[in-house]
């Protein structure tokens, strides 16, 4: 059995806090999953560092929590309606510390240097259940259900031979992904100074409108007969076949190689493709490809494609969204629902007479779809649906050969100081998989595999039958590295 410690923590100056704080979910924040997600962040790290690494941790993390509030809460019926995050004056965060990195553990748990060599995929952690703390593993499971009243955050720090293992857990209602990159970079800085000054810490600052997102709240009130109702619970799409999750690598060179194979032809510069469009539209075309196989759409069918498209950069007016603003600021952008463009055909994804640069562009335009003004527009509608718990994006509910992606680059976790060092690497661990979801993960900075070559990382849910084709296809390998399985769903 590890030697483990609990902490229950409370925000500092907790005692002085009001007796009940209510933060109302705004419409935003019903939109992605009832899933509690995970965040690993990877140190390298001295034996004579990890006590004070500890130590270090507790404090920051307590100061963070009396700045991003909504951590501190328990998802529950607002007294006005709707839902809310409940904090009570006395409420705690579990932060749970466990040493794995003892003689008498040597070869039951992976090392630092394991898990660098596996590049830290989920397979290496093993069980999951060692590193998280239940029931907070990523999925679609009764305990994240906003029925169950679930708690939104815990933390646990796990030390291993040569390192730790940092896992920071948020329900989603909390936290969409650069939230948690706010909430990320304002601990680091505050750990930065307790590391560097134990006594008397000159703590950053701390703006609080990042907990400010009352634009994007329903009117208080709505007549009974201006509510709707909103669609059916997305359930999994039963055509899924078993999936794994895959990582690949895309160099920095390779990158400038495939972003001028999908730019327009003859040098036509009426429109703009990014490095973002172009690795997105190759991967869309040589994934369906081989989907195809086994799934055999016809020539003219459309398919999906989608895209969280975040949103604090995007609202300008009456002020800016500061970037460290808490929440989910996020809209699931999907082919199918965005009538402005005709969706794509199986023919025009896959057959290589069509430009590469036709699939680019339509992503981008698809990205550039989603403004301040047609966000807006969509809210008027949704505010005013009854039961906004059916409002969430379930990836694998939409059919098979749909692709959806999320891209994490800007969360910049390598630049992250913690004072007692930066994340070598980050992860989302999985113990399940997504059929159609793709993650694209930053660069990793901090000791870099592929050195000044070191790009991009993505891993996507891709049908294990049709694994080994991929890794055998000159077209994919000319861009992509492998760099293992991440995680292998269970057969259903």
């Amino acid at each position: 059995m590890p030697n483990q410690e609990l902490f229950e923590l409370r925000p500092t100056g907790w005692e002085t806090d009001p007796a009940d704080e209510y933060t109302k979910l705004t419409t935003l924040d019903y939109l992605p999953g009832q899933v509690y997600t995970a965040w690993a962040l990877f140190f390298r790290l001295s034996d004579a560092d990890k006590p004070a690494a500890v130590s270090t941790l507790r404090r920051g993390l307590e100061v963070t929590l009396s700045q991003c509030r909504q951590l501190c809460g328990i998802i529950e019926e607002h007294p006005d309606g709707g839902l809310c995050i409940h904090k009570k004056r006395d409420s705690t965060v579990q932060f749970h510390v466990q040493w794995l990195d003892g003689p008498e553990d040597e070869g039951k748990y992976p090392s630092f240097d394991d898990l660098r060599q596996r590049h830290f995929v989920s397979q290496a952690l093993g069980a999951l259940d060692t590193w998280c703390v239940s029931p907070m593993t990523y999925g679609e499971k009764p305990e994240a259900q906003p029925t169950s009243n679930p708690k939104v955050a815990a933390f646990k720090v796990s030390f291993i031979r040569g390192g730790l293992v940092f896992m920071m857990h948020h329900h989603h209602y909390g936290n969409d992904i650069m939230g948690w990159a706010g909430e990320l970079h304002q601990l680091a800085e505050n750990c930065h100074a307790i590391w560097n000054s134990p006594v008397n810490p000159p703590l950053p600052p701390w703006d609080k409108a990042n907990l400010d997102r009352a634009r994007f709240l329903p009117p208080a009130i709505i007549p009974e007969d201006q509510l709707i109702s909103g669609p059916p619970p997305p359930l999994r799409h039963p055509e899924h076949r078993q999936c794994q999750f895959l990582l690949f690598h895309l160099p920095k060179s390779k990158m400038a190689t495939l972003k001028a194979l999908a730019s327009p032809p003859d040098g036509d510069k009426s429109y703009y493709i990014s490095s973002y469009d172009a690795f997105t539209a190759y991967m869309w075309r040589i994934l369906s490809k081989h989907r195809a196989t086994i799934f055999h759409p016809s020539p003219s069918q459309p398919l999906i494609w989608g895209e969280a498209v975040e949103l604090r950069r995007r609202f300008h007016h009456p002020t800016p969204i500061p970037p460290r603003t808490q929440g989910n600021l996020v809209l699931g952008a999907l082919s199918s629902l965005t009538p402005s463009l005709p969706p794509l055909t199986a023919a025009e994804v896959i057959s290589p007479t069509v430009p590469l640069s036709k699939l680019a562009w339509y992503i981008r335009q698809l990205t550039n779809s989603v403004t301040q003004q047609s966000v807006e527009a969509m809210l008027d509608t949704l505010h005013r649906i009854r039961d906004k718990t059916t409002l969430f994006l379930r990836t694998d509910s939409l059919p098979p050969m749909s692709n959806v992606i999320t891209e994490w680059r800007d969360t910049k976790p390598s630049e992250a100081d913690f004072g007692f060092g930066r994340p070598v690497a980050f992860r989302a661990p999985f113990d399940t998989v997504t059929a159609g979801l793709t993650l694209v993960y930053p660069p990793r900075t901090v000791d870099p595999p592929a050195g000044e070559d070191e790009g991009l990382e993505m891993c996507f849910g891709f049908e294990k039958e049709l694994t080994k084709g991929l890794l055998e296809d000159p077209e994919w390998n000319q861009f992509f590295e492998f760099r293992g399985v991440d995680a292998e769903d269970q057969e259903r």
